[in-house]
């Protein structure tokens, strides 16, 4: 599904991280689980895995709300889920940032990439970002999602739902998404 301007407001759902880095899976698996949900229309599930370059250029289509889904240390219990409004206004790269690496983009690069983009191109970059995360138990090499992240899964899918059915959730703030990738 590619928004179009007469479909009003759309939703991005974009799962990140790396599967082959244990909880790191923690958003794609998150977002293939939603994708299987009866969503509205105009919310669109995909997902990015690593591929932060290619989201940056996706949200050139024009998304009124993107929501990342990834895995996010915050300090607390492996399994833990926050909801994190990332600061639209702050995703300016500081100047001594390195290179641009497509395999490391964190959301915070995304975003800054998508700002450069979105100069160059006459685009607007999404009203609203929000940052589903959930607290890793392990990010290291290997398949799968720790028993914590595993079981908070349906959670984070559940609260995804009412985040998009009410649209305006109560939400930590934060200057940067914190989100590992």
């Amino acid at each position: 599904m590619t928004p179009s301007p007469q479909s009003g407001p759309t939703t991005l759902v974009a799962g990140i991280g790396n599967i082959f880095l244990g909880d790191d899976g923690f958003g794609v698996e998150t977002a293939r689980r939603l994708a299987e949900r009866d969503l509205p229309g105009h919310i669109e599930v995909v997902d990015i895995g690593v591929r932060g370059v290619h989201l940056a250029y996706q949200l050139l289509d024009g998304y009124d709300t993107l929501v990342l889904v990834d895995a996010t240390s915050r300090g607390e219990a492996p399994g833990t889920l926050y909801v994190i409004e990332h600061d639209v206004g702050g995703a300016i790269p500081s100047p001594g940032t390195p290179a641009l690496d497509g395999h490391r983009m964190t959301p915070d690069a995304v975003l800054a990439l998508l700002g450069t983009l979105c100069a160059g191109t006459g685009g607007e970059p999404p009203r609203r970002v929000l940052v589903v995360g959930c607290e890793p138990a392990t990010v290291d090499e290997g398949i799968g999602l720790s028993a914590p992240v595993s079981d908070a899964v349906p959670a984070a899918v559940r609260m995804i739902e009412e985040l998009l059915r009410n649209g305006e959730p109560s939400v930590a703030k934060a200057p940067t998404a914190e989100a590992s990738t």
